[in-house]
């Protein structure tokens, strides 16, 4: 614990000391307490401080809306620390030179402090170690003779549990904004293409910003009268609003306009030689596990992609990766090289695409060094040659992949095992050419929950691997086939609605697949967005039975994932962001435990697709 925040009895005994002697001097004869009409003049400064309008106006990491427990209204902020983040929730308020405020709010959980910053005077807070109930704190500050704006804040501790605050207020002088500005007029669309739209827009008086909204989330903001919406999925329509703004707050939204971005190139590395909507399995090529082996030859037409499991290092940093085919002692009904080859030759005839894939449960990667990188090209192309294969996926799970503490921005990493991952990935996309099939499975950890958590964090002390994959994601994501993330084996992931999703229903999967498809701002910093992806290469993961992996939904829930996304129907409780029916399918672990299980998964995807 820091002792700077927590009270200490001495300055308890001087509280109350000082709010005797203020009684007593109130009480002197001759001397004018503070009058009811100034009382009156104060305001409520705080915005949102009974989190109504859900985080808006607030900056938070950890937190999200809950509408129980509340102290008033419908809604409360929750927040859990992780980690070296307490959670901290903080607004920005506009206040007056050497003024007189009482912070106050109310609080439950373990840990909650209550505080302003920036005063110009002394810094406060207040806090309470266990509150079972809802609990009033309150503190009070002078502001500095040249202070216009103090931070208001509440936050958890380090280790501990979930905080809730509601009702949360800052009471003084208020100082006058004057009137937000007129809402903007005359909005329209400029150039289109697969990925942007251009706006333009009347310049409005007394403004002197701009807010650009897509769908109702505000995306960007501008100083002049035009700007462009970039990150956008092709073949996909979008509806924009535009908002004033000045000192005083931001104007009614003006009325909406609609813009279908046009259809992309097809994508790189091959995509546009997939059908329209793809099945994606992994095939057990070497080893056989419980759902036994399955041979080439016998991988049923409905596959369109198959992916040979796995390719794995010598040693975790050598960067040298062997495929090797199941034995015969593990697997007795394991074809020859040759038939293997012939059978693989033979899914190509009929229009499949065979990857190897790298990494795995056990295939743990770190391309440390540049020597380490090269041998991955050149082993990984021996793979490919040697069996005529059509890509490459990435798997890397585990410890492959984490960020150096000094790495924080996903659009220009500096971490080896990242940069010289996508340097690699990159000689090889070039040396097969543009019908190279690249493809990625990563699990929730090292994408979606980048929407809450990048590497160490601010403060340090976070797990280095979260949001890991996006630096190659989005270095690649021009070479980038698929991306199936594995929406299986995964703790519970904040969506875009700052609601945690879990597993085991179509809302997992449509809450983790519309941030694909939208992008996110990562660690919560809405300056640094994770742009979209385009439909044609998002895949959903997904296990095949109940045997193969956490999170297994049936072919009903499947059905209902697939409505939602690609015609807005059966979504459940959470809105999408958009319409993708161009999104390309499925994707699952395995193509064996598929066959143990019936065939399930795949005659579910074949009769909805068709």
């Amino acid at each position: 614990m820091d002792p700077t925040r927590p009270g200490r009895p001495l300055a308890h005994r001087r509280r109350r000391l000082l709010a005797a002697c203020t009684a007593t001097v109130l009480a002197v004869p001759g001397l004018v307490a503070l009058s009811s009409a100034a009382r009156a003049a104060d305001a409520d400064l705080a915005r949102n401080g009974g989190f109504e309008s859900g985080l808006g106006n607030w900056t938070c990491t950890a937190s999200t809306i809950v509408n129980s427990p509340v102290h008033g209204g419908s809604s409360a902020m929750m927040a859990t620390p992780a980690g070296s983040d307490y959670a901290q929730c903080s607004q920005t308020v506009t206040v007056k030179p050497d003024a007189q405020y009482t912070l106050s709010g109310y609080v439950r959980g373990a840990y909650v402090y209550l505080g302003a910053s920036g005063t110009g005077t002394t810094d406060v807070s207040t806090w309470t170690p266990s509150a079972a109930d809802w609990q009033q704190l309150s503190t009070t500050f002078r502001t500095g003779a040249a202070t216009t704006q103090v931070t208001i804040y509440t936050h958890g501790w380090y280790g501990t549990g979930a905080y809730w605050a509601d009702d949360l207020s800052l009471t003084g002088p208020g100082v006058d904004a004057g009137q937000p500005p007129a809402a903007p007029a005359g909005l329209k669309t400029g150039t289109v293409t697969s990925s942007s739209v251009g706006l333009s827009w009347t310049a409005v008086s007394g403004a002197t910003g701009y807010n650009v909204y897509r769908d109702g989330a505000k995306v960007q903001t501008a100083t002049g009268t035009s700007a462009t919406v970039s990150g956008l999925a092709a073949s996909t329509a979008y509806s924009f609003q535009v908002a004033a703004t000045n000192d005083a707050g931001e104007s009614a939204k003006s009325a909406a306009v609609t813009a279908t971005t046009s259809a992309g190139s097809g994508g790189g590395g091959g995509s546009s030689d997939l059908p329209a909507h793809a099945l994606v399995g992994y095939l057990h090529a070497s080893f056989a596990n419980g759902a036994g082996y399955t041979r080439m030859a016998d991988v049923p037409d409905s596959w369109d992609v198959i992916d040979l499991a796995f390719g794995e290092p010598t040693s975790v940093t050598s960067g040298d990766i062997r495929f090797n085919r199941c034995p015969v002692t593990e697997c007795p009904t394991v074809e020859s090289d040759a038939d293997f080859k012939a059978a693989i030759k033979a899914k190509q005839a009929a229009g499949k695409k065979v990857l190897i894939s790298i990494g795995g449960q056990n295939g743990q990667v770190q391309l440390t060094t540049a020597a380490a990188r090269d041998t991955f090209v050149s082993s990984v192309s021996k793979i490919i040659d040697t069996y005529g294969l059509d890509g490459l996926d990435i798997d890397f799970e585990g410890h492959s992949l984490s960020l150096d503490a000094s790495d924080t921005n996903f659009k220009s990493p500096t971490t080896p095992v990242i940069v010289n991952l996508i340097s690699a990935l990159k000689t090889l996309k070039a040396k097969y050419g543009s019908k190279f099939v690249l493809s990625m499975a990563p699990e929730t950890f090292f994408v979606q929950l980048g929407y809450q958590y990048y590497g160490t964090g601010k403060w340090g002390g976070q797990d280095p691997r979260a949001g890991a994959y996006l630096p190659v994601i989005y270095a690649l994501r021009d070479d980038l086939t698929l991306l199936h993330v594995q929406d299986y084996n995964s703790g519970s992931i904040m969506g875009l609605d700052n609601q945690y999703h879990s597993m085991g229903g179509a809302d997992f999967h449509i809450a983790m697949t519309d941030m694909l498809l939208t992008g996110f701002p990562v660690a919560g910093d809405a300056n640094n967005v994770f742009p979209p992806l385009r439909p044609d290469q998002i895949a959903i993961g997904m296990p095949a039975t109940t045997n193969a992996g956490n999170g297994y939904v049936s072919p009903a829930e499947v059905t209902k994932t697939l409505n939602c996304l690609t015609k807005r129907t059966d979504c459940g409780s959470y809105a999408t962001h958009g319409t993708w029916p161009g999104l390309r399918g499925l994707m699952t672990w395995s193509v064996n435990w598929d066959r143990f299980g019936g065939w399930e998964f795949s005659r579910n995807f074949d009769a909805y697709f068709g």
